[in-house]
């Protein structure tokens, strides 16, 4: 088990074919590293997985996991569609280059703005809620107006409780026993539902779970059609599919999970009669979770009640760690082959106890300036990164064949403040 790393002849971890030592020199730290060609080639496992096994198959990239404009330009390139949760993921799809009719919207608590911001720009809405429903009826002229709705199949997974989005605990969707009410009322509206929608949950390792919501989202979509006549046009089980952030954790197989899938999908197609709809997924973790690196460098050593390296990154670089106990492998990227010989804890800059990226880590011995890298940064590091303790945000360098572009740059204390005003008493 364990990690492939790219470690060049000085001991120096590669990202990308780019020595990230030298990344780290040119760019400064903390600094988010992506690599381009992990990105597509992430993708394209997932794309040919599945398409192998039914060929109407389609990714909607869940956005949320990293909105960079060229993360998303590069899987608009690769064929995807958008997984969007936001007006702001709607727009920055559309700046991307993603046609409308490639952005299915699914969000929750929706505002009657935001529905139509997504309708003039011909976004597809997947529905959360009758009151939803409802609202939308008010807002767009219903007759023949295409939609979908996310359904609880009161199934739930994932890493953490947080982000467990099926069940009876789940905020998300409309509950199973109404669905069949709920399409037929949208169709008394008007609408022409013509898709159904799900998501369990994220980190998602093993196929069970996920074939558990596929059989029971395929059978509440059997009730729907025998008891509406509805057909649909696409059938989507939303994302979750996990990364190992553990050099023990397995890999998930995906193929036999492709496998697997498609066959209860097909066997439950032909079961209810429901024809050949696109088969649709929403991976966003697995496309971009392991192509990028956050790279933070070592400024104290502390010896206190506890060893601590400290570094110049926080969770306002990366929270997953402080706010799910989340385990991310760290490398120490000048000496990448050196043994491990000590347990310690790596601390982040924040004033915040909860601040730490591991504790009793056995890694290298770290000495100050060394420098750090922290794996599988690539999902829900800068997307859910804060400005926190008034710390500018880092930058952003995409690396492809040892070639770099800064596609984020660094902010400024004079971003801060961005949008800041005194009121005309408070001048001086």
């Amino acid at each position: 088990m364990g990690f492939d790393l790219d470690i060049n002849e000085k001991d120096h971890l590669m990202i990308g074919q780019a020595d990230s030592t030298k990344l780290a020199e040119e760019y400064g730290t903390p600094l988010y590293v992506i690599d381009e060609m992990k990105i597509r080639e992430n993708y394209r496992k997932v794309y040919q997985a599945f398409s192998k096994y039914y060929s109407d198959f389609q990714i909607f990239y869940a956005c949320k996991a990293n909105t960079n404009l060229a993360v998303m330009r590069i899987l608009e390139e690769e064929g995807s569609g958008i997984d969007a949760v936001s007006p702001g993921e709607i727009y920055t799809s559309l700046l991307a280059g993603f046609e409308g009719d490639r952005v299915l919207y699914t969000g929750n608590n929706v505002k009657d703005q935001e529905m139509q911001f997504a309708i003039e720009a011909g976004i597809r809405l997947n529905v959360d809620s009758v009151s939803q429903l409802k609202r939308l009826a008010k807002i767009v002229d219903p007759d023949g107006f295409k939609i979908s709705f996310r359904v609880n199949p009161m199934v739930g997974a994932g890493h953490h409780e947080h982000c467990i989005t099926g069940g009876e605990m789940s905020k998300f969707g409309i509950k199973e026993s109404e669905a069949v009410e709920v399409y037929q009322m949208a169709l008394d509206l008007g609408f022409n539902p013509v898709g159904i929608h799900s998501h369990i949950g994220s980190g998602i390792l093993e196929s069970e779970p996920f074939m558990l919501a596929v059989e029971t989202l395929m059978d509440i979509a059997g009730n729907i059609a025998q008891g509406t006549g509805i057909e649909f046009d696409f059938i989507d089980f939303g994302g979750g599919l996990g990364i190992p952030y553990h050099p023990d954790e397995e890999e998930l197989d995906l193929d036999n999970f492709a496998q697997e899938i498609t066959g209860l999908f097909k066997e439950k197609l032909v079961h209810y009669g429901l024809g050949k709809p696109t088969m649709c997924l929403e991976p966003g973790r697995y496309i971009v979770g392991n192509a990028s690196y956050l790279l933070t460098r070592v400024n104290t050593i502390k010896e206190s009640y506890r060893k601590f390296a400290g570094v110049d990154a926080g969770f306002n670089t990366l929270l997953r760690p402080s706010m799910y106990g989340s385990y991310h492998h760290i490398v120490v990227a000048n000496q990448a082959r050196a043994p491990a010989k000590e347990q310690i804890d790596i601390a982040g800059n924040v004033c915040e106890s909860g601040d730490l990226f591991a504790r009793d880590r056995l890694l290298p011995e770290i000495k100050e300036g060394d420098l750090l890298a922290i794996m599988n940064a690539g999902a829900y590091a800068f997307s859910m990164a804060s400005q926190y303790n008034s710390r500018p945000r880092p930058a952003e360098v995409l690396v492809k064949d040892g070639e770099t572009d800064v596609i984020r740059e660094r902010e400024t204390f004079a971003d801060l403040l961005n949008k800041q005003v005194l009121p005309p008493r408070l001048l001086k």
